[in-house]
């Protein structure tokens, strides 16, 4: 039997791979190119509804290569991102450099947070394939609540947890796959050959873990941590595809085609820490 160190071992050696891959951006899934030269990369989503930043204090979890930390330092947030994985935390550097951007950089659990970034920070923003890698949202919460100052506020948008109970047949029809939430000690598990960019580089390490966290779990998880949840909203896209039928849109989401019974792709939560 495996244990919870063993699951986030093999999701680590997986998203170093991926690191790699993604900041070579074959096929432009990460908009690298729009960076460097100047552009903002957040989706309508959180762009809309993530607010003014300018000169506020802003954590980023699980920022991967850096791409949106760097689009809201562009925006005027001193931003820190936070990431477990060090190819990517390396690359999310050397673009913050090459965008000639101060945003700063730390390799390190999601949950050991406050240790490694400290505390009184305006936003805490974590966005898009994140809390489905994590195996303790109550910790995960307790750390939100710690960084943030009191008056901080969280920003989260990331897969409805609806879409991870789904998975598409050969006729493209959308099947029930999963339970509606995984336990913390059975997870699901996953062999992937590529990535989720649409590279055709392969991956090694291509065994990972993740959990179904219900939307309750979530909710919960905060107002226990002590925030106040501000606004929860459903949406209709994603900024990747996890069905194949799925349309591409010119402003870089995704979404079911026309005819399509609707379901609520994503889901935005916006909560404040108690004063």
């Amino acid at each position: 039997m495996s244990s919870t160190t063993d699951y986030f071992a093999a999701n680590l050696a997986n998203w170093n791979e991926r690191a790699d891959i993604h900041v070579r951006d074959e096929t432009g899934f990460y908009g690298i190119d729009t960076l460097l030269a100047g552009g903002n990369l957040l989706t309508p989503i959180e762009a809309s509804e993530v607010g003014d930043v300018a000169g506020l204090r802003l954590a980023h979890f699980q920022c991967h290569i850096g791409t949106d930390s760097l689009s809201l330092a562009r925006l005027g947030a001193g931003v820190v991102g936070l990431d477990f994985s060090p190819a990517a935390i390396a690359h999310a550097r050397q673009l913050g450099q090459l965008c000639g951007l101060p945003a700063r950089f730390v390799e390190g659990s999601v949950y050991d947070a406050p240790a490694l970034l400290g505390t009184g920070f305006d936003r805490v923003f974590t966005t898009w394939g994140t809390v489905c890698w994590l195996d303790d949202l109550p910790a995960w919460a307790r750390a939100v609540a710690a960084v943030l100052a009191p008056g901080g506020k969280l920003y989260f948008a990331d897969t409805h947890p609806q879409v991870c109970q789904f998975e598409a047949d050969s006729a493209g029809g959308l099947v029930l796959r999963q339970h509606f939430r995984t336990e913390a000690t059975a997870p699901l598990a996953f062999d992937e050959a590529t990535s989720y960019d649409g590279s055709r580089q392969r991956i090694a390490s291509t065994r990972t873990y993740e959990w179904v966290h219900p939307l309750s779990d979530i909710l919960n998880a905060l107002v226990g941590a002590g925030l106040r949840i501000d606004f929860v909203r459903e949406h209709e896209a994603l900024p990747w595809r996890p069905y194949p039928d799925m349309v591409a849109g010119a402003d870089r989401l995704f979404r079911l085609p026309a005819g399509h019974v609707r379901l609520p792709l994503a889901l935005s939560i916006g909560a404040t820490r108690a004063g």
